[in-house]
Protein backbone atom coordinates (compact mmCIF):
# COMPACT_ATOMS: atom_id res chain seq x y z
CA UNK A 1 0.00 0.00 0.00
CA UNK A 2 1.27 3.43 -0.88
CA UNK A 3 2.14 5.83 1.89
CA UNK A 4 -0.06 8.83 2.59
CA UNK A 5 2.61 11.14 1.13
CA UNK A 6 2.83 9.21 -2.15
CA UNK A 7 -0.93 9.08 -2.51
CA UNK A 8 -1.60 12.70 -1.70
CA UNK A 9 1.09 14.35 -3.78
CA UNK A 10 -0.07 12.33 -6.78
CA UNK A 11 -3.68 13.37 -6.14
CA UNK A 12 -2.80 17.02 -5.55
CA UNK A 13 -0.70 17.07 -8.70
CA UNK A 14 -3.48 15.51 -10.79
CA UNK A 15 -6.14 17.80 -9.31
CA UNK A 16 -3.97 20.78 -10.20
CA UNK A 17 -3.58 19.57 -13.79
CA UNK A 18 0.19 19.28 -13.55
CA UNK A 19 2.53 16.74 -15.10
CA UNK A 20 5.40 15.39 -13.05
CA UNK A 21 7.77 17.52 -15.11
CA UNK A 22 5.74 20.70 -14.52
CA UNK A 23 5.57 20.06 -10.78
CA UNK A 24 9.28 19.26 -10.60
CA UNK A 25 10.15 22.48 -12.47
CA UNK A 26 7.94 24.52 -10.14
CA UNK A 27 9.64 23.01 -7.07
CA UNK A 28 13.16 23.17 -8.49
CA UNK A 29 13.73 19.41 -8.23
CA UNK A 30 14.13 16.59 -10.78
CA UNK A 31 11.14 14.91 -12.45
CA UNK A 32 12.58 11.55 -11.43
CA UNK A 33 12.41 12.69 -7.79
CA UNK A 34 8.67 13.37 -8.07
CA UNK A 35 8.17 10.02 -9.82
CA UNK A 36 10.15 8.17 -7.14
CA UNK A 37 8.09 9.78 -4.37
CA UNK A 38 4.78 8.94 -6.03
CA UNK A 39 5.82 5.33 -6.55
CA UNK A 40 7.51 4.96 -3.14
CA UNK A 41 10.88 4.26 -4.67
CA UNK A 42 12.32 6.96 -2.41
CA UNK A 43 11.26 8.77 0.75
CA UNK A 44 11.28 12.59 0.82
CA UNK A 45 13.60 14.63 2.97
CA UNK A 46 12.09 17.07 5.46
CA UNK A 47 13.12 19.92 3.16
CA UNK A 48 11.25 18.43 0.22
CA UNK A 49 8.14 17.70 2.30
CA UNK A 50 8.15 21.42 3.10
CA UNK A 51 8.48 22.25 -0.61
CA UNK A 52 5.36 20.22 -1.47
CA UNK A 53 3.42 21.58 1.50
CA UNK A 54 4.19 25.20 0.62
CA UNK A 55 3.38 24.72 -3.03
CA UNK A 56 0.00 23.09 -2.41
CA UNK A 57 -0.77 25.26 0.64
CA UNK A 58 -1.24 22.35 3.03
CA UNK A 59 0.47 21.45 6.29
CA UNK A 60 3.21 18.86 6.47
CA UNK A 61 1.05 16.85 8.87
CA UNK A 62 -1.71 16.82 6.26
CA UNK A 63 0.66 15.35 3.68
CA UNK A 64 2.22 12.78 5.97
CA UNK A 65 -0.80 11.77 8.04
CA UNK A 66 -3.40 11.80 5.30
CA UNK A 67 -5.68 14.69 6.26
CA UNK A 68 -5.56 16.51 2.91
CA UNK A 69 -8.96 17.29 1.42
CA UNK A 70 -8.83 15.98 -2.15
CA UNK A 71 -11.39 17.59 -4.39
CA UNK A 72 -10.93 18.15 -8.10
CA UNK A 73 -13.76 20.70 -7.99
CA UNK A 74 -11.93 23.04 -5.65
CA UNK A 75 -8.25 22.22 -6.17
CA UNK A 76 -7.55 24.56 -9.07
CA UNK A 77 -9.12 27.78 -7.70
CA UNK A 78 -7.79 27.09 -4.21
CA UNK A 79 -4.31 26.55 -5.61
CA UNK A 80 -4.43 29.86 -7.46
CA UNK A 81 -5.53 31.72 -4.34
CA UNK A 82 -2.99 29.87 -2.20
CA UNK A 83 -0.17 30.76 -4.58
CA UNK A 84 -1.15 34.44 -4.48
CA UNK A 85 -1.29 34.36 -0.66
CA UNK A 86 2.12 32.67 -0.53
CA UNK A 87 3.79 35.21 -2.83
CA UNK A 88 2.13 38.24 -1.25
CA UNK A 89 2.79 36.94 2.27
CA UNK A 90 -0.75 37.79 3.37
CA UNK A 91 -1.04 34.53 5.32
CA UNK A 92 2.22 32.62 5.18
CA UNK A 93 5.12 35.07 5.45
CA UNK A 94 6.35 34.80 9.05
CA UNK A 95 9.47 36.59 10.25
CA UNK A 96 11.28 35.70 13.47
CA UNK A 97 12.88 38.82 14.92
CA UNK A 98 14.44 40.22 18.10
CA UNK A 99 14.05 43.50 19.95
CA UNK A 100 16.34 45.58 22.13
CA UNK A 101 15.72 46.19 25.85
CA UNK A 102 13.97 49.45 24.93
CA UNK A 103 11.64 47.54 22.58
CA UNK A 104 13.24 48.56 19.28
CA UNK A 105 13.76 46.15 16.39
CA UNK A 106 17.30 44.82 16.28
CA UNK A 107 19.37 44.35 13.17
CA UNK A 108 20.59 40.76 13.40
CA UNK A 109 23.96 39.92 11.84
CA UNK A 110 24.32 36.75 9.78
CA UNK A 111 28.05 36.20 9.28
CA UNK A 112 29.59 33.79 6.77
CA UNK A 113 29.96 31.26 9.59
CA UNK A 114 26.26 31.52 10.46
CA UNK A 115 24.96 31.32 6.89
CA UNK A 116 24.44 27.55 6.78
CA UNK A 117 22.69 27.65 10.13
CA UNK A 118 20.50 30.54 9.01
CA UNK A 119 19.18 28.61 6.00
CA UNK A 120 17.88 25.94 8.35
CA UNK A 121 17.11 28.14 11.35
CA UNK A 122 15.59 31.34 9.94
CA UNK A 123 12.25 30.36 11.54
CA UNK A 124 13.80 29.21 14.83
CA UNK A 125 13.51 31.87 17.58
CA UNK A 126 16.41 30.35 19.54
CA UNK A 127 18.73 30.50 16.52
CA UNK A 128 17.76 34.08 15.65
CA UNK A 129 18.27 35.12 19.28
CA UNK A 130 21.80 33.67 19.14
CA UNK A 131 22.86 36.08 16.37
CA UNK A 132 24.75 39.29 17.16
CA UNK A 133 22.53 42.38 17.08
CA UNK A 134 22.97 46.13 16.76
CA UNK A 135 21.10 49.34 15.90
CA UNK A 136 21.59 51.91 13.13
CA UNK A 137 19.91 55.29 13.70
CA UNK A 138 19.71 56.28 10.01
CA UNK A 139 17.39 53.41 9.00
CA UNK A 140 13.61 53.78 9.04
CA UNK A 141 12.18 52.59 12.35
CA UNK A 142 8.99 51.03 10.95
CA UNK A 143 10.86 48.63 8.66
CA UNK A 144 12.73 45.42 9.44
CA UNK A 145 16.41 45.07 8.54
CA UNK A 146 19.00 42.31 8.72
CA UNK A 147 22.70 42.25 7.84
CA UNK A 148 24.27 39.44 5.81
CA UNK A 149 27.96 38.86 5.16
CA UNK A 150 28.56 37.87 1.54
CA UNK A 151 31.44 35.89 0.07
CA UNK A 152 32.88 35.57 -3.41
CA UNK A 153 33.38 38.05 -6.24
CA UNK A 154 30.13 37.66 -8.17
CA UNK A 155 28.86 41.06 -7.00
CA UNK A 156 31.98 43.17 -7.55
CA UNK A 157 32.48 46.11 -7.06
CA UNK A 158 30.91 45.06 -3.74
CA UNK A 159 33.94 43.25 -2.28
CA UNK A 160 34.16 39.73 -0.91
CA UNK A 161 33.26 39.52 2.81
CA UNK A 162 31.27 42.75 2.72
CA UNK A 163 28.28 43.18 5.02
CA UNK A 164 25.03 43.83 3.17
CA UNK A 165 22.03 45.40 4.91
CA UNK A 166 18.68 44.15 3.64
CA UNK A 167 15.10 45.26 4.23
CA UNK A 168 12.59 42.44 4.70
CA UNK A 169 10.26 42.00 1.71
CA UNK A 170 6.79 40.83 2.70
CA UNK A 171 5.14 40.89 -0.71
CA UNK A 172 7.26 39.23 -3.41
CA UNK A 173 5.12 40.80 -6.14
CA UNK A 174 6.97 44.04 -5.30
CA UNK A 175 10.38 42.69 -6.36
CA UNK A 176 11.65 45.24 -8.92
CA UNK A 177 13.64 44.35 -12.02
CA UNK A 178 17.26 45.43 -11.85
CA UNK A 179 17.36 45.85 -8.06
CA UNK A 180 19.60 43.82 -5.75
CA UNK A 181 18.22 41.42 -3.13
CA UNK A 182 19.38 38.75 -0.70
CA UNK A 183 17.48 35.51 -1.30
CA UNK A 184 17.32 32.86 1.41
CA UNK A 185 16.90 29.60 -0.50
CA UNK A 186 16.38 25.93 0.26
CA UNK A 187 19.29 24.54 -1.80
CA UNK A 188 21.64 27.46 -2.54
CA UNK A 189 21.66 29.04 0.93
CA UNK A 190 22.03 32.83 0.90
CA UNK A 191 22.19 34.34 -2.58
CA UNK A 192 22.92 38.03 -3.18
CA UNK A 193 22.01 39.00 -6.76
CA UNK A 194 20.29 41.49 -9.02
CA UNK A 195 16.75 40.17 -9.56
CA UNK A 196 14.23 40.14 -12.39
CA UNK A 197 10.69 39.26 -11.38
CA UNK A 198 9.30 36.41 -13.51
CA UNK A 199 6.63 35.23 -11.08
CA UNK A 200 3.67 35.83 -13.37
CA UNK A 201 5.07 34.06 -16.42
CA UNK A 202 7.52 31.47 -15.11
CA UNK A 203 7.00 31.29 -11.33
CA UNK A 204 10.65 32.14 -10.75
CA UNK A 205 13.22 34.91 -10.44
CA UNK A 206 16.00 35.53 -12.93
CA UNK A 207 19.15 36.34 -10.94
CA UNK A 208 22.18 38.15 -12.32
CA UNK A 209 25.58 39.04 -10.90
CA UNK A 210 27.21 42.45 -11.19
CA UNK A 211 30.37 40.62 -12.24
CA UNK A 212 29.80 39.64 -15.88
CA UNK A 213 32.03 36.58 -15.47
CA UNK A 214 29.13 34.88 -13.67
CA UNK A 215 26.22 33.55 -15.71
CA UNK A 216 22.61 34.41 -14.80
CA UNK A 217 20.30 31.68 -13.57
CA UNK A 218 16.64 31.17 -12.68
CA UNK A 219 15.55 30.54 -9.10
CA UNK A 220 12.20 28.67 -8.76
CA UNK A 221 9.61 30.22 -6.47
CA UNK A 222 9.36 27.02 -4.41
CA UNK A 223 13.05 27.32 -3.46
CA UNK A 224 12.68 30.77 -1.87
CA UNK A 225 12.25 31.14 1.88
CA UNK A 226 12.94 34.86 2.47
CA UNK A 227 13.83 37.93 0.40
CA UNK A 228 15.65 41.05 1.65
CA UNK A 229 15.98 44.20 -0.45
CA UNK A 230 19.50 45.62 -0.70
CA UNK A 231 19.77 48.90 1.23
CA UNK A 232 23.44 49.46 1.93
CA UNK A 233 26.72 47.70 2.52
CA UNK A 234 29.89 48.15 4.51
CA UNK A 235 33.37 46.77 3.90
CA UNK A 236 36.84 47.07 5.38
CA UNK A 237 38.29 47.01 1.87
CA UNK A 238 39.09 50.36 0.29
CA UNK A 239 37.46 50.93 -3.12
CA UNK A 240 39.83 50.73 -6.07
CA UNK A 241 38.68 54.14 -7.25
CA UNK A 242 36.90 57.13 -5.77
CA UNK A 243 33.69 56.55 -7.69
CA UNK A 244 33.16 53.01 -6.41
CA UNK A 245 29.56 53.71 -5.44
CA UNK A 246 28.90 55.42 -8.76
CA UNK A 247 30.30 52.40 -10.58
CA UNK A 248 28.02 50.13 -8.54
CA UNK A 249 24.96 52.20 -9.43
CA UNK A 250 25.98 52.24 -13.08
CA UNK A 251 26.28 48.45 -13.10
CA UNK A 252 22.85 48.06 -11.52
CA UNK A 253 21.34 50.40 -14.10
CA UNK A 254 23.13 48.62 -16.93
CA UNK A 255 21.81 45.24 -15.86
CA UNK A 256 18.27 46.56 -15.43
CA UNK A 257 18.32 47.74 -19.06
CA UNK A 258 19.37 44.35 -20.43
CA UNK A 259 16.36 42.11 -20.54
CA UNK A 260 17.51 39.38 -22.91
CA UNK A 261 16.29 35.89 -23.67
CA UNK A 262 16.53 34.88 -20.01
CA UNK A 263 14.00 37.52 -18.91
Amino acid sequence: MKSNFARYIRSLRNDSGLTQTELADALGIKRSTVNNYENEVAQPSIENVLLFARYFNVTTDALLLGTVELSSETASPNKECAEHDFISGSKLRVLVSTVSPDNKDNIELVSVRARAGYTAGYKDPEFIQSLPTFQLPFLEKERKYRMFQIDGESMLPIPDRSYVIGEFVQDWHTIKDGHAYVFVTQDEGLVFKVAFNQLRKKKNFLLRSLNKDYAPFELPLAQVAEIWRFVNYTSSELPSQENGISMLLEKLEDISNKVDKFA
